[in-house]
């Protein structure tokens, strides 16, 4: 395994966990590099073992030259100060271009307690956008309501129960625009115009989106 990076420490301590030992004549080269380093170093690999790598957005052909290749993708959000059970839950977009690199992605997606699911190639890119949409723009979303909320002292962290319990309820739409109470979305956008119009474009065009 390359690579000890956020997903990289994941990995490796699931890896341990599981009782998988790392051999210099195992015949899995698994990559947990950054997306711009998985070209150089599965170049320098020499071809034999599978290869394999954990990026969302890059293609197999980032592997070249080896053909026993496929990727594992854990869709889901890691940092340093947790470990191996960040992996519990979370599924695992699985890209294989043969029978036989498909039933080893598999087994490796199960083996770090990951629920895979299938992903072909080309559809990488949408793909990784959607990802980055539900999990880094939640990021935007909690800071620019916190900054609202300190400009009336209100406590940024009531916040969070209230994003939390969105997921809980499946996503079911609530509040004014589920209504159709686009008097009250008005308000919204006069009040972001004088206190906050940096704000009031975003929170325009989320409307335009959310809206049935």
């Amino acid at each position: 395994m390359s690579g000890s990076g956020r997903v990289g420490s994941a990995v490796g301590a699931r890896r341990r966990e599981r009782g998988v030992d790392l051999r210099p004549d195992g015949d899995l080269r698994l990559l947990c590099v950054p997306d711009s380093a998985i070209g150089e170093v599965a170049g320098g690999i020499e071809p034999g073992p599978w290869v394999a790598h954990v990026s969302g957005a890059t293609t197999l052909a980032a592997l070249d030259p080896h053909g026993r290749r496929f990727s594992v993708h854990p869709l889901q959000t890691f940092t340093r100060a947790r470990g191996a059970e960040q992996l519990d839950g979370a599924w695992a977009a699985v890209t294989a271009e043969s029978d036989e690199a498909r039933e080893r992605a598999l087994w490796l997606a199960r083996t770090l307690g990951l629920e895979p699911f299938l992903l072909a190639d080309e559809a990488r890119p949408l793909y990784h956008a959607a990802a980055a949409i539900a999990s880094n723009y939640l990021v935007t979303l909690y800071r620019t309501s916190a900054a609202l909320f300190e400009q009336v002292d209100a406590p940024p962290e009531a916040l969070v129960p209230l994003m939390r319990r969105v997921i809980e309820n499946g996503f079911e739409l609530t509040g004014p625009i589920a209504r159709g109470d686009w008097t009250t979305v008005d308000r919204h956008v006069e009040a972001l115009r004088e206190s906050a119009p940096e704000v009031e474009p975003m929170y325009r065009a989320l409307a335009e989106a959310t809206a049935p």
